[in-house]
C-alpha cells in the first residue's frame, strides 16, 4: 500500500496535487517542484507581503473550501503553520 505524502505549496501552503500543473516556475521557465504557481512566476515571489499578510490574504480562501471552518480559524492555523514552510522559515 502506497503511504500517502501530499506535497504543499512552501509559500502559501496550497496543495500541489499530482502532476507539474499547480507548480511555480524558475527563472529559466522550468517547473519548481517547492512552490505553486500563483506563489513563484519566473523565479520570483509573487506575494512580497510578510508571513501574517499572507495568512491574512489566504485565510478567506480556505475558509471556503472547508466548510465549518471560520476565516478566523484559518489564518490562525496557518500562522502555527507557515513558519514551518521554506517560504518563512527562520
Amino acid at each position: 500500500m502506497q503511504e500517502m505524502n501530499p506535497k504543499f505549496c512552501q509559500c502559501c501552503g496550497m496543495p500541489l496535487g499530482e502532476g507539474t500543473d499547480m507548480q511555480g516556475t524558475n527563472a529559466d521557465g522550468s517547473k519548481n517542484g517547492d512552490y505553486c504557481k500563483y506563489c513563484l512566476d519566473k523565479g520570483a515571489f509573487t506575494f512580497n507581503g510578510t508571513m501574517e499578510e499572507m495568512a491574512a490574504f489566504c485565510a478567506p480562501k480556505m475558509a471556503a473550501a472547508n466548510p465549518g471552518m471560520t476565516e478566523e480559524q484559518a489564518e490562525k492555523a496557518m500562522l502555527e503553520w507557515f513558519p514551518t514552510l521554506k517560504r518563512w522559515k527562520k
